[in-house]
């Protein structure tokens, strides 16, 4: 019996930082005995449950169905516990694979060579049991296979999404540097935001904010624009259920209230960028868009702001990011009356020109920069 159907045990994989946040997610999407650790969570669902975890889960960067654990010290007995698995309750040789890994501090010292061995394990079963083996297909395979070794212990599992969640589907033009789909949710979340009160975003660059916005206010789950899924083969997920699960999610077509949503930017090819975009996004026709300079924005009065402000490569210079911040703090302060402010800055130091006072940092990496969620409460 695969380790999963024993124990009901998944793994939710995410970014360093969003751990908590993630299993607070799950909790709400009806997981439970939730377990953050270092870049996942594990946890505990029924198929129901793991159905919506798989459609509507929007920190998760994967979500995996544990197979097998078991220690190892070599590849040529990894291999031989591949053959043994029964990958035909799963697979099949009509439907293409692929198999990544993932390494820490194990004898296994490649992770192209131990997915490979993975491969051949997989593929010498179905020759020896049918005759013939599954191809491989590195761009949209039908199923993913994903082992991860800690040490001498070992764990294979399938993906019950198709890869790396973060690609939602709809993001179809970028800017420079823009921020990940998973840690946008992860802001949102800490915001608590469920369209109570209206929300800006004036620094919305490709719209990822905004769209991840429209996500969770419309109900629409993120998953739904995605064509494949592992989950739908695992032997004890009615198909059926599933699928009319995902036509549901498809089928829903929200119209957000008037001027719930809105985002600005100072760069034309942005708001363009942002357009196209939010179109692929149930409620997205209804997010209004405007180009202009925060510097000139009327402000927010009484709502939530959330933003992304530009660095790094998307500004000249130090000095110029410095300058900005210094302005924004200022539209802060004189038209946000009333507002809460969650405001990433993936460069730390620029919170000191903002001029405020946070009332929570929040540590929370994004690209390899040691980034920081700012809350403000403008009073």
């Amino acid at each position: 019996m695969p380790l999963y159907q024993s124990t009901r045990r998944f793994f939710a994989a995410c970014s360093t930082d969003l751990e908590e946040s993630l299993a607070r997610e799950l909790v709400e999407l009806g997981a439970s005995d939730v377990q953050p650790t270092r870049r996942g969570v594990h946890f505990v669902a029924d198929p129901e449950a793991l159905v919506r975890v798989v459609l509507e889960c929007s920190i998760a960067s994967r979500v995996l169905a544990p197979l097998s654990s078991f220690d190892c010290h070599s590849p040529k007995y990894l291999h031989r516990r591949v053959q043994d698995l029964p990958w035909e309750e799963f697979l099949s040789c009509d439907r293409s694979i692929l198999v990544s890994a993932t390494l820490a501090n194990s004898r296994l010292r490649h992770t192209q060579y131990a997915a490979q061995v993975v491969k051949d394990g997989i593929c010498d079963r179905f020759r020896r049991l049918q005759g013939r083996r599954p191809n491989v297909d590195k761009r949209t395979p039908d199923h993913r296979i994903h082992l991860h070794a800690q040490g001498n212990k070992v764990t294979l599992s399938l993906d019950c999404a198709d890869g790396a969640m973060h690609r939602r589907g709809y993001r179809v033009a970028t800017g420079e540097a823009p921020i990940a789909e998973t840690v946008a949710a992860a802001i949102l979340h800490h915001a608590q935001w469920r369209g109570e009160r209206p929300l800006i975003d004036p620094f919305c660059g490709s719209g990822t904010l905004l769209a991840e916005a429209a996500f969770r206010v419309s109900g629409a789950g993120v998953g739904a624009l995605r064509s494949r899924f592992g989950l739908r083969w695992l032997p004890d997920v009615d198909r059926s259920a599933f699928d009319a699960a995902l036509a549901s999610h498809r089928e829903r077509q929200p119209e957000l209230e008037a001027g719930l949503l809105r985002g600005s930017d100072v760069d034309p090819r942005m708001i363009e960028a942002a357009r196209q975009n939010l179109e692929r996004v149930p409620g997205g026709e209804d997010i209004r868009l405007r180009r202009i300079d925060v510097r000139d924005h009327p402000g927010l009065e009484d709502g939530v702001i959330v933003c992304n402000p530009p660095y790094g490569l998307r500004m000249g210079s130090a000095d110029q990011a410095a300058a900005l911040m210094r302005d924004f703090g200022d539209f802060l302060k004189r038209r946000c009356k009333g507002s809460t402010a969650w405001v990433y800055l993936g460069e730390r130091e620029l919170a000191k020109s903002v001029g405020l006072r946070p009332a929570r940092r929040i540590p929370m990496r994004s690209g390899g920069l040691d980034g920081r969620l700012l809350r403000y409460d403008l009073y």
